[in-house]
């Protein structure tokens, strides 16, 4: 047994966002600026007892109705406080932000910071507080708390938010595209969690928690002082508007019935709307598949569909997570939480003109060797597999002109022109600490 597999987790430090999922089903994203270093402080020393570890959501699950996290952008540790040796030890993409590094992550033209919304491009977002409820009731008592809070603490107000407005009215998590959601996720070493078949062997902390050993051995290289890092992680922030009418129209236009638009819809996403996967189910939708998490992840690509006849090469599911196709494929795992917004579109219904989507976290350990990894190469190069003129076709970026392959004996089906299904309205790079580091960043009065 490895050093790093001994190694126990500090749940009752970690903020729980990284080692569990609530069952929450509404909630608000508040996004905050700090006007000065004592109100930015005063703001986190008062919702220090509001924000709930690991342990304490593990032992509460059942009776908690609320959860909440905290997090900041570099140029928000430097607004609270936090001494420059110390913001300069954090890695450069952070401290750079993602807006800046919007050309590595293929932000371009529509997607592009200067059209984000709510002020997230700035170099004024300095938090986020997640607040997250179990019903709608308690969402409200929840937002009129912060907002009382806000309204007693000078020093800090709120740049925008972005209320939650529970998933589409389906069974299961579910994207305004009609996909099931949440179905595949990497498991710690020492978390409790066992994988489920086909997900992959439990990873090193490490590679989400700072302070823990990765798939690479022991980590050395890490922010400073150790209070402030230890049981950290890096979250980045995608507010993603879904074009729903776009994407049925695209499906109709290209189909000649509505099993094959299904069909379709399917080869973009690399799963059925179910969750079923295309590896295991090719032709038809198999929702008790796609319910079973014991064998809706139970697949590969390698030896199940090596030249994407059932499972396009190209389609968003496979392009997130190559699994046995990817070389060192452990070191690219990620987190992923998040909710949709925006009221459903009702079948049938022409575009509404409303902003409707999905606003996620993706969280790791390493923001360039994880994210935008992803994003740079699996998402937005064009020659991802030898494909030659594509992009993700669900949220890659896309202006008209690249291409979708589905292969097919004997003449494979071309699409071309893909147009935007999706479209970045925000995002942002934000550190997450532990709970100890909360209250290292609140008490930086006393040393400041």
């Amino acid at each position: 047994m490895t050093e790093a597999a001994i190694e126990s987790l500090e749940f009752d430090d970690i903020q729980h966002i990284l080692l569990t999922r609530t069952p929450a089903i509404t909630g608000r994203y508040e996004f905050l600026t700090f006007d000065t270093p004592a109100g930015g402080r005063a703001w986190l020393s008062e919702l220090l007892d509001k924000v709930q570890s690991a342990a304490d959501v593990q032992a509460t699950m059942d009776s908690s109705d609320r959860w909440v996290t905290l997090a900041f952008t570099w140029t928000g540790l430097r607004a609270l406080g936090v001494p420059e040796d110390a913001l300069a030890s954090f890695p450069d993409a952070f401290r750079e932000g993602m807006a800046a590094r919007a050309s590595i992550l293929g932000d371009t033209g529509a997607n592009a910071p200067e059209h984000w919304v709510g002020g997230l491009a700035g170099e004024d977002l300095h938090a986020i507080a997640i607040l997250f409820s179990r019903t709608d009731e308690q969402c409200r008592r929840s937002i009129a708390e912060h907002d009382k809070l806000l309204a007693r603490t000078d020093g800090v107000r709120s740049l925008s938010h972005l209320d939650l407005n529970a998933t589409p009215p389906f069974i299961y998590a579910h994207d305004h595209f009609g996909f099931r959601d949440r179905l595949s996720q990497p498991v710690m070493k020492g978390s409790g969690e066992e994988p489920t078949p086909g997900s992959g062997d439990p990873l090193e902390p490490g590679e989400f928690i700072l302070g823990y050993p990765d798939e690479d051995g022991p980590v050395t290289l890490l922010p400073q002082p150790p209070e402030l890092s230890r049981n950290g992680s890096y979250m980045a922030y995608r507010r993603l508007e879904e074009h729903v009418a776009a994407f049925r129209e695209y499906l109709r236009a290209h189909s000649e019935s509505a099993e094959g638009a299904d069909l379709l819809a399917a080869k973009f996403m690399g799963r059925w709307r179910s969750g079923a996967p295309l590896v295991l189910a090719p032709d038809h939708d198999d929702p008790e598949l796609g319910a079973d998490p014991m064998r809706n992840n139970d697949f590969g690509y390698k030896e199940m569909d090596p030249f994407g006849y059932a499972c396009p090469l190209g389609s968003h599911a496979r392009r997130l997570n190559p699994r046995d196709t990817a070389h060192n494929m452990n070191r690219r795992r990620m987190i992923r939480r998040g909710a949709t917004y925006g009221p459903a579109l009702p079948e049938g219904a022409p575009d509404d003109g409303v902003d409707r989507g999905i606003a996620a976290f993706i969280i790791c350990a390493n923001l360039v060797r994880q994210f935008e990894f992803a994003q740079n190469v699996w998402i937005n190069d064009k020659t991802f597999h030898e494909l030659g003129n594509e992009h993700d076709p669900i949220c890659g970026t896309q202006d008209g002109t690249l291409d979708f392959t589905a292969p097919k004996r004997p003449i494979r089906k071309v699409y071309k022109g893909i147009p935007a299904f999706t479209t970045l309205r925000g995002g942002a790079y934000f550190f997450l600490p532990g709970l100890r580091a909360l209250h290292y960043l609140a008490s930086l009065r006393e040393s400041s």
